[in-house]
């Protein structure tokens, strides 16, 4: 349905990717993955044809309809919600808006009678007339009542606008659904609803996306975007990830086996290439490393950090107690023990309710009402959701910051650290105050593990960071051997970590020692 075909991709004397060939086909979802600035969302606009390729082509089969997810919340601010999801199919919007201009003619002639009957005839091939209803059901499986419908999009939360805007792009099943990190701000319920009809969909899905668990649930193939190539694999994320983890290890172990040779033929030759006796072996030892293959790894544009949580003491058996705990406006009489072992994955739909209760149990903040107590042996370690405070006004480099919270100052030191999270060389001269959102939470991770602490707590500590990073952080988490306090978005880390959920609506009215797929009722 879709065929690429020899494509190259360049932007001045950068080559994002060339002599990509792949084929789409109807009723898979592929999956689009790779390190930040691989290209991702730049190939969905060439599929989208947004841009033009440098050279080779993009072949879509004729008479398909492509739809594709735009969050741009702003575009449809004049129509309704219902006007602006039934503008997902905008052939039949414009058949409808063409047929009213001519019946509301004053002088309908013959030929526009023609013409009505023209536009009747397609409409009805596009099932127009259950457009309408396809769209109200859309919106209600999503949540949105019937109140929203006629409601102008400028009006409305931009929470429900997200979904306004996924619902416009699945409206009357394109054959062609391109989606570009769709699961951004939507809540676990609606993302869990749109895995179900994703998996239901005959049709083409591309999909960008952070979320792995997402990635795993719909995926039928994997596109991995590196080395300056697009590769396919069949399968999930997972299979992808281990299959990509395998070939490597599989290289280099060729390699090391190729090399030990190389050398054990060179000593040989050195030793009796003037030998008589032995000319004739080391000919033949010469003719065997000209033949010996190494295989040829390119640098991957896929950087894993190293992430290690490593608790200087072991805690103890009190740890925190939080006795009916009250802030205005935030929660009430919550209640609570941490126990050795547990790590509790808080739940709340207003994600700030989880922000201020993390920020008082850190001392950040105060609480109107009830007590909360640490155990003697507890130290904290704590990624907060905003970490701007952290780096303001911070003109110094990545390795003085970084001092700021070690003992030992050796630059080497504090370098090997910053190496672990991927700033190396003159990387780690950068300014504090000038590096991305992702680079800044991983300088907050390097502080946490630098700290020793044996109690974690992490607000959203997921947030700016790519796959490489999030899968480097979860199994971080995964490792540590003492209790975490976290919040999250990520399904696949609430789901791997957590070991006992909390949730929280005004007061405590969920706290069980489950997984989080237990908690939403999957398993």
């Amino acid at each position: 349905m879709i065929n690429v075909n020899n494509v190259r991709l360049q932007f001045g004397g950068r080559v994002l990717f060339e002599d990509v060939n792949l084929k789409f086909e109807e009723g898979n979802c592929y999956g689009i993955i790779g390190a930040n600035g691989a290209g991702k969302s730049t190939f969905l606009k060439l599929i989208t044809k947004q841009i033009e390729p440098s050279s080779g082509d993009i072949v879509i089969d004729k008479g398909k309809r492509l739809s594709f997810l735009v969050q741009d919340q702003k575009a449809w601010d004049d129509y309704t919600v219902l006007s602006t999801v039934m503008h997902g199919h905008e052939r039949l919007m414009n058949i409808m808006e063409e047929k009213d201009a001519l019946y509301a003619k004053a002088n309908f002639t013959e030929a526009d009678g023609i013409r009505a009957g023209e536009l009747e005839n397609e409409f009805m091939e596009l099932n127009g007339w259950e457009a309408e209803s396809e769209a109200q059901n859309l919106l209600n499986e999503l949540g949105i009542g019937e109140e929203f419908f006629t409601v102008m999009m400028r009006d409305v939360d931009p929470k429900i606008k997200v979904k306004v805007l996924l619902a416009k792009a699945l409206f009357m099943n394109p054959d062609i659904l391109i989606l570009d990190e769709p699961t951004n701000n939507l809540d676990a319920k609606t993302v869990n609803w749109l895995e179900n009809f994703l998996i239901d969909f005959e049709n083409m899905v591309i999909v960008v996306s952070h979320n792995r668990y997402f990635l795993n649930r719909i995926c039928t193939h994997i596109c991995d975007i590196d080395f300056g190539k697009i590769e396919m694999f069949v399968g999930n994320y997972d299979f992808w990830y281990e299959t990509s983890q395998l070939l490597q290890r599989q290289a280099k172990e060729q390699n090391k086996r190729a090399e030990q040779r190389a050398k054990e033929l060179k000593e040989f030759i050195a030793r009796f290439a003037a030998n008589a006796s032995k000319s004739k072996q080391a000919t033949s030892r010469k003719k065997e490393l000209e033949k010996l293959e190494f295989v040829d790894m390119k640098p991957s544009s896929r950087k894993y950090p190293y992430v290690d949580f490593k608790p200087n003491r072991e805690v103890g058996n009190e740890i925190l107690r939080v006795d009916k705990l009250t802030k205005n406006g935030f929660f009430e009489d919550i209640s609570f023990t941490v126990n050795k072992g547990d790590k509790i994955a808080f739940i709340c739909k207003n994600a700030n309710v989880i922000t201020m209760l993390f920020k008082i149990l850190m001392g950040e903040d105060s609480a109107d009402g009830g007590t909360f107590e640490w155990g003697s042996t507890v130290t904290t370690g704590y990624l907060p959701e905003n970490n701007d405070s952290y780096f303001k006004d911070c003109g110094t480099s990545l390795v003085d910051w970084l001092a700021q919270y070690s003992e030992d100052k050796d630059q080497t030191f504090l370098r090997s650290w910053l190496g672990r999270m991927l700033f190396s060389g003159e990387e780690a001269k950068k300014k504090a105050n000038c590096i991305s959102g992702g680079e800044k939470v991983r300088c907050m991770l390097a502080r946490v593990m630098l700290s020793g602490a044996n109690v974690l707590i992490f607000d959203e500590p997921t947030n700016h960071l790519d796959l490489e990073s999030i899968t480097s952080l979860n199994k971080g988490m995964i490792n540590y051997k003492s209790p975490i306090l976290f919040t999250s978005q990520d399904h696949e880390l609430l789901q791997t970590v957590a070991n006992r959920i909390i949730e929280i609506d005004k007061t405590k009215i969920y706290d069980k020692a489950i997984t989080y797929n237990n908690y939403l009722g999957l398993d």
